[in-house]
Order: C-alpha cells, then structure tokens, then sequence
C-alpha cells in the first residue's frame, strides 16, 4: 500500500481582526478536512498567497485538491459583474490562489472537487457569471439555509435535485435518481461557463452541480455542503469517489 493521498484544502485569507484589516490569517474548517481524514487521506491546508502562492511547489506535494466553501464571494471582476454591498465580503488572495491551482490541476490530470464557494469558482474559472442574490432574481426560489440556529435544521438536507444521467455526479453516486441535499447559499449561477457539463439542477433550473468537459481526472462542483452531513449516503458517495481518484492520481 502507498503512501496516505496528499490533498490540498483551499485557505481563505480572512482579516485578523476588524481594527487591523491589513493583517490576514489563513484559515479552513476542520469539518473540510474530517472527511479525508476519515478515508486516510492527508488533508494539506493551501498556503494561500494569492498570486505569491508557490503553485509548482504545492502541485509537487498534493494528489488532488478540495476547493472549500467560505464566507466570501468571487470578486465580481471576475466574471465582468457589477460590484456594490451586495458583493462582500470578497477574498481576491483566495481568487488568484484557485485560478493559480485550478490551471495546474486541470492541466496535469489532477482531480478536484469543489463545494459551495468552490462550485462557483469553478463556473466562474470557465468563463461562466453568478447571480450575486439569486432569491431576488425572478423565477428562483430561495436557495438560502432555514433560519435556525440548531445544526440539524440549518445544514439539514431538505432540497431535491434532478441529476444529470451519465454525468460525473451520477457515475460518482451510481444512480442518476434526483437527491434531497441542503442549501445554504445566496449567489449562484448565472451563465454557465465554456466546456461545462451541467450535472444537477434544482426544481427552478439552477444549476446545482457542474463538471469540466476539459479536464482529465475528476473535476466535479456542488452548490451544497456534503461536508456538513458526512454521513448522508450523497456526501459518501462523493468524497468515496474524490478520494478514490486522488488514489489513483498518486498511484498514475
């Protein structure tokens, strides 16, 4: 048996503390790393330094890469969107650092798996817009988590997806019956994105699940949190075949 998968988990940079904003931290939840742990993967927590980030060296050490979801927003900039209060808070050190990655990864046959912020990222990397405040936009329903302090209510799976038959997400999950998942997101897509397969959709049309045609290993993206329901038979299934194929990645 080889080596444990090394997998890189996307930092944030996130201000220290509100009266000194200049002074970042790096930080991700423990709850991202549980799940690669418990399949004795080796979780890599990215040292995140935007366009100062040291790509190639990380791309030495890591079989594949967890794109995280955060509190933050993809900089409208990226996707020629308009900025205003509705934007924030953006983390543009984490921008350049997933652009920076997501070309290396795509590039060398790397797998990714990408939730909530990470899914937008990944339309976004294509080409692709979001919608910044998609209840307000005509013809959506609300997308964001149940006002509820108690975790079972807020991360609880109560959203029914219809999944893409042949896809990357139906062969990951073998079935390509639709799946109950949570939400807790209030951008989304928009335009989707050049060379993107649409891999789930919610009962308004969002897109709720995407993969690269491009890419060579897996690269899949969720709009929900498999993370926060680790053992949901969805969130099994998915980390199972990310892990499985930084597996392979390794072994290749």
């Amino acid at each position: 048996m080889g080596r444990r998968p090394v997998i890189g988990v996307m930092t944030c940079a996130r201000p220290k503390h509100e009266k000194t904003p200049e002074y970042l931290e790096l930080a991700v939840g423990q709850k991202y790393m549980q799940p690669l742990l418990d399949r004795e993967a080796l979780p890599f927590p990215i040292p995140n330094f935007g366009e100062q980030t040291p790509f190639d060296a990380i791309m030495e050490q890591i079989d594949g890469l967890l794109l995280t979801g955060s509190l933050s927003n993809v900089h409208p900039d990226r996707y020629a969107g308009d900025i205003s209060a509705k934007s924030y808070p953006l983390d543009p050190h984490r921008d350049a650092c997933t652009w920076g990655l997501l070309d290396r990864c795509i590039a060398q046959g790397k797998p990714v798996f990408a939730l909530c912020r990470g899914f937008q990222e990944l339309n976004v990397y294509a080409g692709g817009s979001l919608d910044q405040m998609v209840h307000e936009v005509p013809g959506r329903i609300d997308h964001r988590s149940p006002t509820s302090s108690v975790p079972e209510i807020k991360y609880g799976a109560w959203q029914r997806v219809e999944v893409t038959p042949g896809g990357t997400l139906a062969q990951a999950l073998d079935s390509s019956a639709p799946i109950i998942i949570n939400s807790l997101h209030l951008q989304g897509v928009d335009r989707v994105g050049e060379g993107v397969t649409v891999e789930a959709t919610a009962s308004d049309g969002l897109v709720e699940a995407l993969s690269i045609d491009r890419a060579k290993a897996f690269c899949l993206g969720v709009q929900w949190h498999p993370e926060a329901l680790p053992e949901n038979p969805v969130s099994v299934a998915l980390f199972d075949a990310f892990v499985a194929a930084c597996v392979d990645a390794r072994d290749g």
